[in-house]
């Protein structure tokens, strides 16, 4: 089974809801600014990403220095990782894989918070007694990966706070922040001046629907990490299309806009029609659905011509849960009238084998 998802390479011609990609695509900024950067592949990107970091920091009203640039969140998730050497770490489940393997890679000891079915996965004050003072690292995804919940905004600053006082390094992952409805009035890099513990990572891959380019960031107010970060990996990490794609994204700011509440409808008309058919979901606030089901999803939707996220391979989930992208409406109506079908079959073969 695929670690993630998006396998569109195994999986041809099927419809892809596994990967949570912005289904307005790129945006008309991007494309061309990736169309006019073909002109400069015969140059070496820079190293330093000047007009991204630039870009990056007006956004976010920080400084260039506090801006460190990378092949996607996931560059940035290990050279991170590479360029502390943590020894003890803390990491929620389920959530996204990426944080335990790149742990992994430099034999740190790792400690897991359960956040439990029954709660809905949602973070709650149990896991400030978690945060101790033996650890080097914590990781935090939200919205979270695969759930779609995000942390509640008073206790993300008790832990931002708690791992300021404890020395502890907090990667805050908000690859999917842009697609919740709160996103625009949220501003942690605001946080950043007085958090010297706290990371902020980020990306254009989702929202700008680029996965393909790989282009992400770093914020972070500790110019000491960051220079620990660049010295901890090649020169080039940093394509030029990838710059170029996200000094566009940063200046689009209505896809953005246009996105979050087209998102927003269809999350909503998608489980509103979960509820109806029965199906066992998970509130979410991100552009993406967990949901729990008996019925083998995976391989159905597949026969069906769709192509969904299995997560047992996520720790802390196991057999029977799945997630879905949100789309635009015709394709998720598509995808619930599949639901339906598989649903309707399985009650037929069970109102058979009871008659037998």
């Amino acid at each position: 089974m695929q670690e993630h998802g998006g396998d569109i390479y195994s999986n041809e011609g099927l419809v892809d809801f596994s990967a949570n990609i912005n289904p307005l695509g790129p945006g008309e900024k991007v494309m061309k600014a990736l169309k006019k950067s073909l002109e400069n592949v015969t140059a070496y990107p820079d190293p330093k990403c000047r007009a991204l970091r630039e870009a990056v920091a007006k956004r976010e009203t920080t400084v260039p220095e506090h801006i460190i640039c990378g092949n996607g969140a996931a560059d940035l998730i290990y050279t991170m990782v590479l360029a502390e050497k943590p020894k003890r770490a803390l990491l929620c489940t389920p959530s996204f894989s990426e944080y335990e393997k790149a742990l992994r890679t430099v034999d740190c000891r790792i400690r897991f918070h359960e956040r439990k079915e029954e709660e809905g996965f949602a973070l709650t004050r149990r896991y400030l007694d978690e945060l101790t003072e033996d650890l080097d690292m914590v990781f935090l995804c939200s919205p979270d990966n695969p759930t779609g919940r995000c942390v509640e905004e008073s206790l993300l600053l008790e832990i931002v706070e708690t791992c300021e006082k404890k020395q502890i390094r907090l990667v805050l992952d908000e690859c999917f922040l842009d697609f919740t409805e709160d996103g625009p009035w949220i501003h942690h890099e605001l946080l950043i001046r007085e958090n010297r513990m706290l990371f902020l990572l980020r990306a254009f891959t989702k929202m700008f629907s680029i996965p393909g380019v790989r282009s992400g960031y770093g914020v972070c107010s500790d110019t000491g990490l960051l220079e620990r970060m660049q010295k901890s990996r090649q020169p080039w990490a940093v394509s030029v299309p990838a710059q170029a794609a996200g000094t566009a994204a940063l200046a689009d700011d209505l896809l953005p806009a246009v996105t979050r509440q087209l998102i927003a409808e269809e999350r909503r008309h998608i489980m509103g029609e979960f509820t109806r058919m029965g199906i066992r979901y998970y509130p979410a606030s991100a552009n993406y659905i967990l949901f729990y089901s008996e019925i083998d999803f995976y391989e159905e939707m597949k026969q069906e011509g769709f192509l969904i996220r299995d997560c047992r391979n996520y720790r802390g989930l196991g057999k029977g849960y799945y997630r879905i992208a949100v789309k635009g409406r015709e394709d998720n109506d598509k995808l619930l009238r599949a639901f339906g079908r598989i649903i309707e079959r399985r009650k037929e073969e069970t109102s058979w084998q009871s008659q037998s």
